[in-house]
């Protein structure tokens, strides 16, 4: 498996586990019971679960287009050494950004985001051929 598949891989398997903290928290907050009939729904959650609430969804809504590229990639035969660099260097940025984003840490959401649609970016340039 390509370095590019392995890393898109990976990115969705950990997207799939951003929503566990704030669901738990939501679950000890309201309580079992309200959580599964949706009474908890309107209830407030911590700040910090708040945030990787709003992370876990920014992470989905930029999983699609990375994993658009990767996998056209793929199936191109145009993943090189710099699709591979930048699909590695797009997991972390969005491993920085979940944590940056749930933590509070100012710029950190911003930046990682930005280096995470570059990569993406960078991604599509080599499928197009353009660099």
């Amino acid at each position: 498996m390509s370095t590019d598949l392995k890393m898109l891989a990976w990115i969705s398997a950990l997207t799939a586990l951003m929503w566990l903290p704030y669901i738990l928290t939501r679950l000890m907050n309201s309580g079992l019971m309200r959580t599964l009939n949706y009474e908890a729904d309107t209830d407030p959650l911590p700040p910090w679960a708040a945030r990787a609430k709003k992370a876990h969804y920014n992470a989905v809504e930029n999983l699609v287009p990375f994993a658009a590229v990767v996998l056209v990639a793929h199936l191109t035969a145009t993943a090189n050494a710099t699709t591979a660099l930048w699909a590695t260097i797009y997991l972390w940025a969005r491993v920085i950004h979940y944590i940056g984003y749930t933590s509070g840490v100012p710029f950190v959401r911003t930046l990682s985001f930005a280096v995470g649609w570059l990569a993406t970016m960078i991604i599509f340039t080599q499928v197009m051929g353009w660099f």
